[in-house]
């Protein structure tokens, strides 16, 4: 009878009702759903644009973030495993910000937001003006992109990292800075012809300096038109225009009769850099009275230097074009020929000028082309 008893007492767990059977204690713990952290946190202020938004998560699988101010998204990537996120580009200054994020583990799905504000600058720094940027216009293969902001730009890097040029037929240039708001970017050789270049400032957060972030983007597309070369020679007296290599014009002309520095044509590579007709021109430091004062107007200039150099029109030295140099420091052409160079040139043509003992500073109106590459490279605030 008692070991019938132990028997009965050893055989529960039939399932009748109420009945807890013999492994209530082994089952498995709930598992928990993904746990997801952004930052900045939500309710954040002030936020820097130069801070990186990261998003992870715990017990599963990131599947989708968002970050989005208005209706512009921010770019971001996940690393490997899924479980991290981050941006890839400077936020907004004065932005509201949503961060969506969702995830998925065993656990099950979970989401999560964050909202945050970032902050404003004491200084927006903004592109002011970029040169060419006239609609429409096309240029010649020797011109510069000149970029002027309206702040000064103490972090010079972290600027220039974010000035792009892409163009249709790519060669090797390089930025210089002037001074602390102008940036201008040269090519090593003048651009290939007949193409299209897209200049962008990827400004949009980038801290220029202390308290000092960029406000937005600025983009210009510059057409680059046909190469034409224009060759003068001072001793020879004459001007060949060529386009695309073809010689399309031979010109006789008259340079700076060299009396002084100041009446000698400078030698160098110029550019074409704006036209009038007319044109008013003075002679430099002297009034009306002073010996050598000259007050003329000419018809179709174009210049090619701040120092006072055009090839224009001169009807007065027709008899010495082609023989002798007896402008103040112009190139002098007939008026036909000077109307049709007026006529067919483009901001950023070359003019390659010789013959003469003054050089033409490379500063010196557009230029540029005076200066080694490797030494304009050296003007860059990033290292080559």
């Amino acid at each position: 009878m008692a070991l019938a008893a132990t028997l009965s007492a050893c055989s529960g767990g039939s399932g009748t009702p109420g009945s807890t059977g013999g492994d209530s204690g082994d089952a498995a713990p709930a598992v928990p759903a993904p746990k997801i952290t952004i930052s900045p946190a939500t309710g954040s202020a002030k936020v820097r644009p130069d801070k990186t938004v990261v998003v992870t998560a715990a017990d599963g699988e990131l599947e989708e973030v968002t970050v989005q101010a208005g209706d512009e998204t921010v770019e971001g990537e996940f690393d490997s495993t899924h479980t991290k996120w981050t941006s890839k580009e400077p936020l907004k200054p004065s932005a509201k910000y949503t961060v969506s994020a969702k995830a998925t583990g065993k656990g099950g799905p979970a989401a999560a937001t964050s909202r945050f504000t970032t902050l404003k600058p004491k200084v927006g720094l903004e592109v002011v003006d970029v040169t060419p940027g006239i609609k429409g216009e096309t240029v010649g293969v020797g011109m510069p992109i000149m970029v002027r902001f309206n702040a000064p730009v103490q972090d010079k890097a972290a600027v220039e990292q974010a000035l792009e040029v892409d163009a249709e037929k790519p060669v090797k240039g390089a930025w210089r800075w002037i001074d602390d708001k102008y940036v201008i970017y040269r090519t090593a050789k003048y651009w290939p012809a007949h193409q299209k270049v897209k200049f962008t400032a990827h400004l949009t957060g980038v801290k220029a300096g202390p308290d000092t972030y960029g406000m937005e983007d600025h983009s210009t597309t510059i057409k680059i038109g046909a190469a034409w070369i224009s060759s003068v020679s001072t001793k020879t007296h004459m001007m060949v225009v060529r386009r695309d290599g073809k010689v399309v014009q031979t010109m006789k002309i008259s340079a700076g009769m060299a009396t002084t520095r100041e009446y000698t044509t400078t030698s160098g590579v110029h550019l074409t850099m704006e036209r009038g007709n007319p044109v008013t021109m003075i002679s430099p430091g002297k009034k009306e009275g002073d010996p050598g004062y000259y007050k003329e107007i000419v018809n179709h200039a174009v210049r090619i230097s701040n120092s006072g150099e055009y090839v224009h029109s001169a009807p007065w030295s027709v008899g010495s074009q082609g023989r002798a140099n007896v402008s103040h420091g112009c190139v002098n052409a007939s008026p036909s020929q000077a109307k049709w160079f007026y006529d067919n040139f483009h901001r950023g043509d070359v003019v390659k000028i010789v013959g003469t003992s003054r050089i033409l500073e490379w500063n010196n109106g557009w230029g540029f082309w005076q200066m080694p590459f490797s030494k304009w490279q050296q003007g860059s605030a990033l290292e080559s």
